[in-house]
Parts: structure tokens; sequence; C-alpha cells
């Protein structure tokens, strides 16, 4: 209680209580103290919601982060894969290429065999 409220009080025993001026003043009492509960209230009430709005927030940095390591991972494995096709083609290609070579060499040596030799 603050000293205005206690001179009030000490004003009001030494004073008629019934007075429409001490009603009034009464009621200014009660309402301050009912705005005064309602803000902490109100505090209270925006404290909590920080708090809870902290930890939406700090949840959802974690979700991310593990959904962006998820993603991440895949994306790795994926051009592994592709890797390893483009590899195995390359492979497939030059063993292609080297088969091809070895039979049309046969053919370019017999052709220039038989032009050197006037066949």
């Amino acid at each position: 209680m603050d000293v205005e409220n206690l001179e009030f009080h000490q004003d009001t025993v030494a004073s008629d209580s019934n007075s429409p001026l001490h009603l009034i003043r009464e009621k200014e009492i009660e309402i301050s103290g009912r705005m005064l509960a309602a803000k902490r209230q109100a505090d209270e009430i925006v404290a909590d919601a920080r708090k809870r709005s902290a930890a939406i927030v700090g949840a959802a940095h974690d979700e991310g982060a593990q959904l962006a390591k998820k993603q991440d991972e895949q994306i790795r494995a994926e051009v592994q894969r592709e890797m390893t096709e483009v590899g195995s083609k390359a492979e497939e290609d030059a063993v292609a290429l080297q088969e091809a070579i070895g039979k049309r060499m046969s053919k370019a040596v017999s052709y220039v065999l038989d032009t050197v030799m006037g066949g």
C-alpha cells in the first residue's frame, strides 16, 4: 500500500466514511487495485507467451537443421550414384571402343599390307 492510500485510510477513520467523496475514493482505490492486478496478469501472460515463442523458434531451428542435414545426405547419395553410373558407362564405352579398334585394326593392317605388296 502506498503512502497516499495510507493517508486516505487514516483520514477516513477521522472523517465521515459515508460521504460521497469518501465512497468515490474507495472506488478509485478498488479500481486501481484491479488495474494493477490485471496489469500483473497481462505481464505474466506476455512473459509466458515469449517463453513459448522462444521454445517454438528453437524447436523449428532444430527441425530445420535436421531436415537440411537429411536433404544434404540425400543429395550426396544421389550425386554418388550418378557418378558411379557415369563411371560404369565410361568403362563400358572404353571396352566397346577397344573392341571396335581391335576389329578395325586387323582390317587396316590387311589393307596396308595389300597396298604395299601391290595386291
